[in-house]
């Protein structure tokens, strides 16, 4: 197993607007796959079948976001989780946690509440 995960999904209440928080904080455009019952703005990735990957979700409450709740996900914030971080309350997010030291073998976290509502966290591996 390379990854221990393969997919993750962010719940949404207003797809559009947590689409542009998204892509502002990381400076990333997303891809849009619809379905009847679904609605997904996917994360880019570079190979599917080694990389991991995700999407913001609207599915008219089965996902619903929380800032409490549920699994924490760490995005990838490298080089600097500042840089990412510097982002959020522009884009209508607030940082919970700052820039904070894991250790200098595992690097830096931080963690916001997205403009959905969600608890978001961030990783920035070590500078070699």
């Amino acid at each position: 197993m390379d990854n221990a995960i393969s997919w993750f999904e962010i719940p949404t209440a207003d797809l559009d607007r947590a689409t542009a928080f998204y892509e502002s904080i990381f400076q990333i455009k997303f891809f849009p796959l619809d379905t009847p019952n679904l609605k997904m703005r996917m994360f880019p990735i570079d190979n599917m079948a080694t990389g991991v990957g995700g999407a913001l979700v609207y599915s008219g409450g089965f996902h619903k976001p929380s800032a409490t709740e549920g699994p924490l996900i760490y995005l990838n914030a490298n080089p600097d989780v500042q840089i990412v971080l510097d982002r959020v309350p522009g884009a209508g997010g607030r940082v919970i946690v700052p820039k904070t030291q894991i250790s200098p073998e595992y690097g830096y976290m931080a963690a916001f509440i997205d403009s959905e509502g969600n608890r978001i966290a961030l990783h920035s591996a070590p500078v070699a």
